[in-house]
């Protein structure tokens, strides 16, 4: 633009210029078109109006100068000398522009007109016009300069302006490099603040893609931590595994090893029947931990259980009973909440029989002489729930956590009944009943939980009810509960019998007790 500039100026000064070298020129042809004789006279110089430092010479017809002179402000014209003459030679008259250097005169703009025979060459200094042009030029220059710099300046502010946030998603990343990622060590990795994430800049998307790897790493980090921790725990268990179940079964070996060998130094040391029922007795407890521990590896493995459709109300009732037989001690409930329907699941019947069996059990051996249990049994929205309730001791809160874990057992001091305190979960056993409740209950799509305080224990079983249960079934809350109780307690030969298969079923089929059960409610038995 500033050359343009200069360009235009430098045109629009030269033709001015030009202009007036012209108008020179044909005055001094007229002037020196009276004398045309006189090859020599520059008398009309010497009229007023013509400006300093102008020009002029008479040529021959050759184009030889034959004088010359300048124009001085304020006195005569003065002849040019041999030199200066010598350098306004050669310009011919064609009427154009000519640039000429005169020395001690400086640069002329100089053009020769003829006519009649009189030639004539007038020029004038382009001192003036050289000089604003080299002003303007150099005007543009300081300018433009000062522009650059200017400019440049705002530049470097706007491109460092810019460039902050990219400055900052760097130093998050170096940030987040010297992070201890190698050891697995989740922390809360630090992120590109919200506004250098903004779409509408490049800045913006290279921090919040910078943000997406960050979450992307860290939810790795964590879930590689978590396979980890999962690991190790599995190990830790598996070695308390073996370690419970070495222990289990050492027990029973030993004492067995132990007889045996008081009846190879001879029968005076020991009775032999009494040696033989403590082996045969060991021998079961031995087969019961093994068959426990492969039920429970079987359902770890997933393998299908039986499947049909089951009556909870009737399992319960055949639990409670065969409870009843083992503990006469205690005061057992069966509650029966059949307004939502008949409690019907799908499922191995057997198994369920053995979750109730061994979820009162717990509660018959865990808690002392006098205590009272309930279980209860209903259709409550979707779900069959069973709840087992005793007002025991209750379990320390610090096994609650650990209470469905393989042989988790309380503190040896108190895990009898006969301490008058409630040791946990399998406590007086290999610890396994309650994670076999644990196992089948979710083999079966259930779950179950615990709540314990000193006084109230009570274990929760829900189960999905079978497609078609409903209240619709029920002919009658009061008359069917009635009526489950009677099939599964009321009569020795019915419920009990058919309870055989499971804990103290036998017994309780072959001779009914003393006490029978006694209506509480109308939807509860009491024995």
């Amino acid at each position: 633009m500033s050359v343009t500039t200069v360009l235009v100026q430098r045109a629009y000064l030269i033709g001015n210029l030009d202009q007036r070298v012209g108008n020179a020129a044909q005055r001094a042809l007229g002037g020196a078109s009276l004398h045309p004789d006189l090859q020599r006279d520059l008398t009309f110089l010497q009229e007023s109006g013509h400006p300093a430092g102008m020009l002029a010479a008479r040529l021959d017809s050759s184009g030889a100068i034959l004088t010359a002179a300048v124009v001085s402000q304020d006195a005569a014209p003065l002849s040019l000398t041999a030199t200066q003459r010598a350098a306004l030679a050669g310009v011919t008259a064609d009427g154009a522009m000519h640039s000429l250097t005169v020395p001690g005169l400086g640069t002329y703009r100089v053009a020769v007109l003829q006519r009649d025979g009189v030639r004539v060459l007038a020029g004038l200094p382009m001192g003036d016009v050289q000089d604003m042009i080299g002003g303007l030029v150099a005007v543009e220059v300081g300018v433009t300069a000062a522009g650059l710099a200017l400019a440049g300046g705002l530049c470097a502010v706007v491109i460092r302006r810019q460039l902050r946030p990219l400055g900052r998603v760097a130093a998050t990343a170096v940030e987040v490099s010297r992070s201890p990622l190698g050891r697995g060590v989740v922390t809360g990795l630090t992120r590109v603040p919200e506004r250098d994430t903004d779409p509408g800049s490049e800045a913006g998307q290279v921090g919040a893609a910078l943000n997406r790897m960050i979450d992307h790493v860290e939810s790795s980090l964590a879930e590689r931590q978590r396979g980890e921790e999962q690991v190790r725990r599995s190990e830790e268990r598996m070695r308390r595994f073996l370690a419970d179940a070495s222990h289990e079964l050492r027990t029973p070996l030993a004492s067995i090893a132990g007889y045996a060998e008081l009846m190879n130094r001879g029968t005076d040391r020991i009775e032999p029947l009494m040696a033989w029922r403590r082996v045969s007795a060991e021998s079961a407890r031995m087969t019961g931990l093994v068959e426990d521990l492969l039920l429970l590896a079987r359902l770890d493995e997933g393998r299908p259980l039986e499947s049909g459709e089951v009556d909870l109300a009737a399992v319960v009732a055949e639990a409670v009973w065969d409870a009843r037989v083992a503990g006469d001690g205690h005061e057992w409930r069966l509650g029966l909440e059949l307004d939502g329907g008949i409690p019907l699941v799908v499922g191995d019947g057997a198994r369920l029989h053995q979750v109730v069996a061994n979820l009162l059990a717990n509660a018959r051996v865990h808690t002392p002489v006098g205590t009272t249990v309930v279980a209860e049994v209903g259709v409550v929205g979707e779900r069959c729930v069973v709840r087992v309730r005793d007002d025991g001791p209750g379990i320390p809160d610090a096994l609650l956590p650990t209470v469905f874990e393989r042989f988790t057992r309380g503190d040896a001091s108190r895990a009898r009944a006969r301490s008058g305190g409630r040791a946990g979960a399998g406590s007086g056993g290999a610890g396994l009943g309650l994670a076999i409740v644990s196992a089948i209950v979710g083999a079966h799509g259930g779950r179950i939980g615990v709540s314990s305080v000193p006084g109230r224990t009570e274990f929760t079983l829900e189960l999905p009810v079978a497609a078609g249960a409903g209240a619709a079934a029920v002919g009658g809350g009061g008359s069917a509960a009635s009526a489950a109780v009677g099939e599964g307690a009321a009569s020795a030969g019915g419920g009990a019998a058919a309870a055989g298969g499971g804990s103290g079923g036998g017994g309780a089929g072959a001779s009914r007790p003393n006490r029978g059960p006694r209506s509480a409610s109308p939807a509860e038995i009491v024995w």
